[in-house]
């Protein structure tokens, strides 16, 4: 095949793809466009003045990722198919003739650029959508110094802890030290250096997976473990049921960046960890751990933005809708979200995407191997008698898989889907299916989540299924439970 049918092929096919992708989005936008007022189904869900509190914060997201996905397109196609990246790989060859050091200049070079051209963007994204919608809680120093911490971060370790294997290859190739290594072994591996760069990359995502939450984390947020009281009590209670080695329960200050609620865990074998957001507990308890001063004080309604919802209508919704206004859960209502946490764990979903995640590395890395020495690849894009790891990376993890890389996202996304019902249901056998309903409900006001997609674009893009559906689901659990419970009763008389 000549070079110029690979690169015009290659072109189409980048082209193409982010063609669909913004067919998608902008299906997506005119949904959230077009629903103007409340879907009836919503109206146990979210009052009006949330949900149009949820549109406006959405369409707010749309626009700014049109913007930004059409810059960075024209961003790649300018450098990828312009020809700017032999000129500047070239360029950085004057310098040495090491390709190890040659591809750290690449990189560094890169990194400052990136730092530089997507500086306003992360500015508008925080300072403007998120402030305005009331998320943002960090000051401009803040914002400096956390932007700082992770360009060191990221050009001294980097960051493997991505869902998808292409996206763990391509932050890896973007940071030094483990740069200088993946061409080490490339140069030295032979015939099946995709093998010794299978290992080596999969023994240091499980490092970064074991070192991240403890050292690095802590460098962005403050942790402070939960203290003593009913909470705890329940959490570790619940712990001892389902067999959860559970050894160390922390609360992270996230309020201090943004008031987007989360909860996780972490850890191997028998040394559990559970981490909870401090925006998904009570107020009183923040002001506990973190003190009165470091509690950030909620958006009063002249910082948000202007709603048209009658105080008649809105009154109605307030008695109606199964949600407060008021950030924060339950105690029970935190333990029911952790019972769905602790069902994914329960159910090995975090060791299947692990086992899919190292399949789909191994497979990526054998198709590089299988084209790292494609003499036509390289001179397609301007590499004529070279070939560089790092270039190579480059070419066939962003282009040459592309279409692989959309079809295998979309089954992720499917399959997470499908453990998302799972571990909800695993919670409501716990006996957590009202509570667990009104914990999603409430997350969903908090973040300022609306329950209303395109189809198409969720079973794209979509991990989690709908709110409206999952809080289905879990009322026909709830009254399955109430049905084998009666008919257990009658059975005993």
């Amino acid at each position: 095949m000549e070079p110029s049918t690979i690169f015009w092929s290659l072109f189409t096919i980048n082209w193409l793809i982010w063609l669909f992708e913004q067919y998608l989005a902008w299906r997506q936008y005119q949904v959230h466009l077009k629903n103007e007022k409340r879907p009836s189904l919503l109206s146990n869900l979210m009052t009006k003045r949330n949900y149009a509190r949820a549109r406006l914060y959405k369409l707010d997201r749309d626009r700014y990722g049109f913007v930004t996905d059409i810059f960075n397109q024209v961003q790649t196609t300018i450098f990828v198919f312009g020809g700017l990246m032999p000129l500047l790989w070239n360029y950085c060859g004057n310098y040495t003739t090491n390709e190890i050091l040659q591809s750290i200049y690449f990189v560094l070079f890169l990194t400052v650029v990136d730092v530089v051209i997507s500086f306003p963007f992360s500015y508008y994204d925080t300072f403007i959508i998120e402030q305005k919608h009331g998320f943002n809680q960090q000051t401009f120093g803040f914002f400096l110094k956390d932007k700082a911490k992770k360009i060191v971060l990221n050009l001294t370790f980097g960051f493997f802890l991505k869902d998808k294997a292409k996206k763990i290859v391509l932050n890896l190739v973007l940071t030094l030290p483990i740069l200088s290594g993946i061409i080490w072994l490339v140069q030295w591996g032979g015939e099946y250096f995709f093998f010794y760069l299978w290992l080596f990359i999969s023994a240091i995502i499980f490092v970064m997976m074991t070192i991240y939450p403890e050292f690095i984390a802590p460098l962005f947020d403050k942790y402070v473990p939960l203290p003593d009281g009913e909470l705890k009590q329940k959490i570790e209670a619940l712990a001892k049921k389902v067999g959860f080695p559970l050894t160390k329960l922390y609360v992270v200050q996230g309020s201090k960046r943004s008031s987007h609620s989360n909860a996780y865990m972490y850890g191997f074998w028998n040394n559990k960890r559970i981490v909870l957001y401090d925006t998904l507990l009570a107020p009183e308890t923040i002001v506990e751990l973190f003190g009165e001063s470091e509690k950030k004080e909620e958006p009063t309604q002249e910082n948000l933005p202007v709603i048209d919802v009658s105080d008649s209508d809105e009154e109605i919704d307030t008695n109606n809708a199964k949600n407060r206004t008021k950030k924060g859960m339950t105690d029970d209502e935190v333990v029911a979200v952790l019972g769905h946490e602790l069902g994914h764990w329960k159910m090995h979903h975090t060791v299947i995407h692990i086992v899919i995640a190292e399949l789909n590395l191994f497979l990526s890395l054998y198709i590089f191997g299988s084209l790292y020495k494609n003499d036509t690849l390289f001179e397609a894009f301007g590499f004529h008698g070279q070939h560089p790891t790092l270039i190579g990376f480059l070419l066939v993890f962003q282009l040459a898989l592309a279409i692989y890389n959309e079809i295998a996202g979309v089954a992720q996304s499917f399959l997470s889907r499908h453990m998302e019902f799972s571990a909800d249901r695993f919670s409501a056998d716990l006996g957590y299916a009202d509570t667990l309903s009104n914990s999603l409900i409430k997350l969903g006001v908090d973040n300022l989540s609306l329950p209303v997609d395109d189809p198409l674009y969720s079973a794209v893009h979509h991990s989690h299924p709908p709110i409206p559906e999952r809080v289905k689901v879990l009322e026909k659990l709830k009254n399955e439970r109430v049905e084998i419970s009666e008919t257990t009763d009658l059975g005993s008389e």
